[in-house]
């Protein structure tokens, strides 16, 4: 067997363990919270040694961060919300229409994978620093995404001359950050799905909106 096949082999064994441990990880956050889940009892459910777990992870913030980050972009592929498909086509399809229903599908598969694991690393974000940070530089990225996503339909000529590209990335993006879905989710009882059709209206409602309003 050659190196080259032996470290393929190692490669994948590393990513099935990793695999194994945040599916473990995950369902124990979210059915018991975040300070109730201990590593060793995230390494017992994964069927791994505990070492393993804190050698991989070194705590439990860093691992319930790693499981947020897996949840919302549905793998462990060093790829960023920007760089997946969906988000291509949000940027690059053909009708501004097409291009809000999949910033719209998006949000609402990344929600649908992430929404229990996020809530709960947002309730950890009160006593965990490295999860508060975590969440801030989550927001910056959201609304560094909807700006490339505003900013490019401008540039392809999808949006009139007159609209605000900066009201329209701050309105953007409180409705499509996980915050407002999970509050959406407890305060009126919405599934996915309802958050999926309440966003392509808002969205779509934005592309009306001639400037910025007086009273924003």
């Amino acid at each position: 067997m050659s190196e080259r096949v032996k470290r393929d082999l190692r490669a994948a064994r590393v990513a099935e363990t990793e695999e194994k441990i945040l599916a473990a990880a995950t369902e124990l956050f979210v059915r018991q919270g975040y300070a109730a889940t201990t590593l060793a009892a995230v390494a017992d459910h994964a069927g791994v040694g505990a070492r393993t777990v804190y050698v991989r992870f070194g705590t439990k913030a860093a691992l319930l961060k790693r499981a947020v980050d897996v949840a919302l972009v549905g793998d462990t592929a060093p790829v960023d919300v920007a760089g997946r498909e969906w988000f291509e086509v949000a940027r690059t399809a053909p009708s501004a229409g097409e291009r809000v229903a999949a910033m719209a599908g998006g949000s609402r598969e990344m929600m649908g994978r992430a929404g229990d694991i996020l809530a709960v690393a947002l309730e950890a974000a009160a006593i965990e620093p490295e999860i508060a940070a975590a969440a801030q530089a989550g927001r910056e990225a959201t609304r560094a995404n909807v700006r490339m996503f505003w900013e490019r339909m401008a540039a392809d000529g999808l949006l009139p001359a007159d609209r605000d590209l900066a009201w329209l990335t701050d309105t953007a993006s409180l409705l499509v950050h996980a915050e407002t879905y999970l509050l959406a989710r407890q305060m009126i009882g919405w599934d996915v799905d309802a958050y999926e059709r309440w966003l392509v209206t808002s969205l779509a409602g934005l592309l009306t909106v001639p400037g910025r309003p007086r009273s924003a």
